[in-house]
């Protein structure tokens, strides 16, 4: 992949994925379709998605994502953690440009927290095509969605922001101190130096209700869910460390705060 980018000095792929619209509402012939697979439950994958991902030669994803749909297709599936994805999605990517169908994965909905991957699935495409194939994003059921059901707080009267992505948080963090207690908060953390314990700290140091409401939703629709009630004050307790041993929740979490 050419002008390969560094996440603490840009550019952001998140940048590339959403630098135009897409084109028109008719699918060209090639197309690869970006997919959220929902929050892992088969029950939450929407059947747009699944058929884009039975109908695929190849499907690319992080590993524990491909998991989820590996029984649904019977395209080759092409895994990758962080450290070889650019390998990944370039093989991928020639695939895709040899003719073949792809489809990549991404947990929940895209459009909450996938868009430094969509960026990368688009810029190896378009490196391996000339541009000539579409990358379409296919909208699906996020945690975020259920998280914001299970602590009925309106997707209108709520402020958004994902942490879980590489590269600087600082916009983010800035929108939360904000409107902390202004609006609903809905947090998807960074596994794991930024979970609901460090953004619960800073939450409070930036003029925050301790007394504030404040719900930590873990694995949500699995049979194991959990939600922890608990406020900000109780919550920042949790706060430091940056290993999975440092704080009690999972790396698969969103933290509501209720306004």
């Amino acid at each position: 992949m050419t002008d390969e980018y560094d996440l603490d000095s840009g550019p952001d792929p998140a940048a590339y994925a959403a630098d135009r619209p897409e084109d028109g509402v008719t699918e060209s012939v090639m197309t690869v379709h970006a997919v959220g697979i929902g929050p892992g439950n088969p029950d939450y994958l929407v059947p747009r998605s699944e058929r884009a991902i039975r109908e695929a030669d190849v499907v690319v994803g992080f590993e524990t994502v491909v998991e989820f749909v590996r029984d649904r297709t019977d395209a080759e599936c092409l895994t990758c953690g962080y450290r070889d994805e650019a390998d990944a999605l370039a093989t991928f990517a020639d695939r895709v440009a040899g003719g073949e169908q792809g489809t990549a994965v991404l947990m929940g909905d895209p459009n909450h927290s996938g868009y430094q991957f969509v960026g990368k699935v688009g810029r190896a495409v378009d490196d391996a095509t000339g541009g000539s194939v579409d990358v379409r994003v296919v909208p699906g059921i996020s945690s975020l969605q259920v998280a914001a059901s299970r602590a009925r707080t309106p997707m209108e009267n709520a402020t958004f922001v994902t942490l879980h992505k590489s590269g600087d948080l600082s916009e983010g963090m800035d929108r939360l101190r904000r409107d902390v207690g202004k609006r609903h908060l809905l947090v998807l953390p960074r596994p794991f130096d930024r979970m609901p314990g460090d953004v619960a700290a800073d939450l409070l140091e930036h003029g925050g209700d301790p007394d504030a409401e404040a719900l930590v939703c873990e694995r949500l629709t699995h049979d194991d869910e959990r939600i922890t009630r608990t406020t900000l004050r109780g919550l920042a307790g949790h706060a430091g460390g940056d290993k999975p041993g440092d704080s009690p929740f999972s790396d698969l979490s969103v933290l509501v705060v209720r306004r």
